[in-house]
């Protein structure tokens, strides 16, 4: 396979561009002989001439002319790549590739990322949302770097650190006769609207409903927690959800009350244990932990990270 050598490139671009190896070398401050070494050491990497003499000028070679074309987006393509390194060398900018799920996204992070990124403005941050096992299956394949997912989670080569307990509630439409603690007989009284099947969160509601002896028989299932919210507002329906979906700023139009017994969902950060943290990353892991609920210490993994 030829390589190139990107000082001879440059040489070459400037002999053609100044028209003669004594105006390159002027221009280079190299002498003429030391420019003419060059461009034979270029063309003998090719296997190729790529300068011929027409008269007193210097010009290219149908050789010369189809490397002259590359020679530019050579340049762009390599003056870009030492931009990008010399920003994580210097640890003011960089990529951290976040997973969370959609309630998270939308409830938990907002404030954290844009402390985040007036702490750090160069850092890009790029987020995607799915249920756990998507996640989780994207961090350990290394297309995510970190992850806050609803538990359980699992995976070898994974730390997992719990950060926060999450209670869920009852939210119902407006004048709904609701006790103050919702049970799951209760709950199975009225048309229920969950979410879809095949989640964390889902799996944690109807495990509740279970321990009751009750059977589910939602009206509806959906993807979304704003679209419950949306629903449950239009009066089709009660939903469980997690706390931190029913702001207390958005809580007029929605009659809330605790469950009985208390049903709550662990968040935990995921990161790979061998991942090699740069400054970006160990500025998004070190805000993550920072939410971590007084009944975590900074230090307790899940034994599926052990």
């Amino acid at each position: 396979m030829k390589t190139l050598n990107l000082t001879t490139l440059s040489t070459f671009v400037t002999v053609i561009e100044q028209g003669s190896f004594s105006a390159a070398a002027e221009r280079l401050g190299l002498s003429q002989p030391a420019v003419s070494l060059q461009i034979r050491q270029l063309e003998q990497r090719l296997g190729t001439a790529l300068v011929e003499r027409v008269g007193r000028k210097a010009r290219p070679t149908a050789a010369g002319a189809e490397l002259l074309a590359h020679a530019g987006q050579i340049e762009v393509a390599v003056s870009s790549a030492v931009e990008a390194v010399a920003r994580h060398a210097s640890g003011s900018l960089g990529r951290v590739r976040l997973g969370t799920g959609a309630t998270a996204c939308i409830f938990l992070l907002p404030p954290l990322l844009g402390a985040l990124r007036q702490k750090h403005p160069g850092l890009e941050i790029t987020v995607a949302t799915g249920n756990t096992a998507e996640i989780v299956k994207a961090v350990e394949d290394n297309l995510l770097d970190i992850a806050l997912v609803t538990l359980p989670a699992s995976g070898r080569m994974l730390e997992i650190t719990p950060v926060m307990d999450d209670a869920f509630v009852a939210i119902a439409p407006r004048g709904t006769a609701l006790p103050e603690k919702v049970t799951a007989v209760a709950m199975a009284t009225l048309p229920l609207l969950l979410f879809e099947p095949g989640g964390n969160t889902r799996l944690i509601v109807d495990r509740w409903f279970a321990k009751s002896g009750v059977t589910l028989n939602p009206v509806m299932s959906l993807g979304s927690v704003e679209a419950i919210k949306a629903m449950v507002g239009a009066g089709l329906g009660c939903a469980i959800l997690p706390e931190m979906a029913v702001p207390k700023e958005k809580r007029s139009d929605l009659v809330i009350r605790p469950l009985s017994p208390r049903l709550h969902r662990q968040l935990a950060v995921v990161v790979r244990r061998d991942k090699r943290l740069n400054r970006g990353l160990k500025a998004a892991l070190d805000a993550l932990l920072a939410i971590m609920s007084p009944s975590h210490s900074p230090g307790q993994t899940t034994a599926a990270s052990r």
